[in-house]
């Protein structure tokens, strides 16, 4: 029995956990493909919850609630309350550089252990064990989020205060075409913020930024 984000389970192959919260700096046997699919089960069994929990709502609201939840500051948010950094196996490079609080790296392992489940035990046993781990974000989301992405919202609080736009810029990708993982950085130089974001596509990777950015800026 493995204790994982906060629930019991009983994996019938150790290893996926284990490969779950392997980043790939530590090991080729890592958690990309399991991040790559928990992703897909993530999207299903909150989109499955959604539209059963808010049948009135339109689609688009629908769609914005379902960003919202399955964000990387979101899941990067799930995995600091379960304290997950202490459980993830990680290269030295990336421990010295700080990996284990790093927001994509905490975001990935969600995902990958999500992936996991649902591989070892199948959807309904991914379905409750999601809906348990998310229950607390589940029971915040707000029907009326706003309609605007990060990166818009963004744009538009520097316009109001005449700074000048964020700029993004690609550091690096890697990976096979069907696997490509995008590091972006924004930097808003007036309030000189930067943030960097690792995702699956490069527009992700801004939007995630641009999250990352707006929530340095709400701090006091």
């Amino acid at each position: 029995m493995n204790s994982i984000l906060g629930q019991k389970v009983h994996f019938k192959n150790d290893e996926l956990l284990k490969r779950a919260l392997t980043h790939r700096s530590a090991n080729k046997d890592n958690n990309e493909k399991l991040e790559f699919l928990g992703d897909s089960v993530l999207s299903l069994v909150v989109t499955k919850w959604l539209y059963h929990t808010f049948p009135n709502l339109s689609e688009g609201k629908l769609s914005r609630m379902r960003s919202s939840l399955v964000k990387g500051v979101t899941l990067a948010e799930v995995a600091r309350h379960y304290q997950l950094s202490q459980s993830l196996i990680l290269g030295v490079g990336e421990l010295k550089s700080g990996g284990f609080n790093r927001a994509s790296v905490l975001e990935d392992a969600v995902e990958a252990i999500f992936g996991a489940v649902f591989i070892d035990q199948g959807i309904e046993v991914a379905e409750q064990f999601i809906l348990s781990v998310m229950k607390r974000w589940l029971e915040k989301v707000d029907p009326n989020i706003s309609d605007k992405d990060a990166k818009t919202r963004l744009q538009e609080y520097l316009q109001k205060y005449n700074f000048a736009t964020p700029e993004y810029t690609l550091i690096s990708k890697h990976g096979k075409d069907h696997l490509q993982t995008f590091k972006i950085q924004c930097v808003v130089k007036d309030l000189q913020l930067h943030a960097i974001a690792e995702k699956r596509s490069r527009k992700k990777a801004e939007q995630l930024s641009a999250e990352l950015i707006l929530e340095q800026i709400k701090k006091p």
